[in-house]
């Protein structure tokens, strides 16, 4: 049976999002995760960790489906995509690791803070200038696997940053041409992508409802950015990208400590009865008009909480 709300007036914003994020994706080769994430996080209201996981995946079809338009022509140096898988599988491994670690306990605040601080810092790296020094490229390419270790551990626990992140590191630590270094960057972030995808199925930190519907919009969205892509200026369009990308990891942050101060600041106005025994003990408002209702909240002896609801009414006098 076909499911009521996959396309409902939820499931079309998602289709929409999802068309325009692939859209991104197929004319600049990078943003899949740095879009996605905040989208999920902050218009879609998935958890952390389901939001990553499911990021991860959709992101691992749209680089499946854009791999032959970009690699048409173009060719995937082998030395540098094993000495970056070398170092980044370990990290990805761990990244998802502390991001399902972290995801299940109080600290969310703290993890919507850090993907967000992750976003920002990632993409801001597509600003980051070539070394113009052959020689240097030549005597430290065998530091890549160390350097694309916190790659691996930035994209698992976030989901983005295997484009950007991986494409200055190739540009600065390799002498492959700009063709040769977007090729065997999206064979290594597809790569991630598949590797993460697999794990976070395996959590169970995938909404795959909201997969369907991001992907019935994505597909035809990296379809036609892969063929805008040689109409349209790629490095321009990265920039924007960017600063998108930027302002949406630092949204995270805002949204994350506004949350945070948020819970503090309840955690400090409200009054929880303490249990004496199996007797709650229920602090009440010295005025209470007749007629009204309010609503009581204590906690027994083992810290759960009890809600419930009190009426008032008139008391004779004695």
């Amino acid at each position: 049976m076909r499911n009521p709300h996959l396309l409902g007036a939820r499931g079309m914003i998602h289709l929409f999002l999802g068309f325009f994020i692939a859209l991104a994706v197929g004319l600049t080769g990078v943003g899949g995760g740095s879009f996605t994430v905040p989208a999920l996080l902050l218009i879609v209201g998935l958890p952390a960790g389901e939001a990553v996981g499911t990021a991860f995946v959709f992101a691992g079809v749209l680089r499946l489906i854009a791999a032959p338009f970009y690699l048409l022509g173009r060719h995937v140096h082998s030395r540098y995509f094993r000495l970056l898988l070398q170092g980044a599988v370990p990290g990805l491994v761990l990244g998802m690791y502390a991001l399902h670690s972290l995801a299940g306990h109080e600290g969310s605040p703290w993890v919507v803070i850090s993907l967000g601080l992750l976003l920002a810092a990632s993409s801001s790296v597509t600003f980051v200038p070539r070394i113009q020094n052959p020689n240097f490229t030549v005597r430290n390419a065998h530091w890549l696997p160390w350097l694309a270790f916190p790659i691996g551990v930035e994209s698992g626990f976030s989901s983005a940053g295997a484009g950007a992140l991986g494409t200055v590191l190739l540009l600065n630590y390799s002498e492959m041409t700009p063709p040769q270094v977007v090729g065997t960057d999206l064979v290594f972030g597809l790569v991630l992508a598949i590797i993460g995808s697999a794990v976070h199925w395996s959590f169970g930190s995938v909404s795959t409802e909201v997969l369907l519907q991001l992907l019935l919009g994505g597909v035809p969205g990296v379809v036609v950015g892969c063929l805008l892509t040689r109409r349209l200026p790629a490095h321009k369009l990265k920039a924007v990208v960017a600063v998108i990308a930027i302002c949406a990891g630092l949204q995270l942050v805002w949204s994350g400590a506004r949350t945070l101060v948020a819970e503090r600041t309840q955690n400090t106005t409200t009054s929880i009865g303490k249990i004496r025994g199996s007797q709650p003990v229920v602090v009440l408002s010295p005025v209470v008009k007749p007629g009204l209702v309010a609503e009581g909240v204590c906690s027994d002896s083992d810290g759960h909480v009890i809600k419930g609801e009190l009426r008032s009414h008139h008391v004779p006098a004695e």
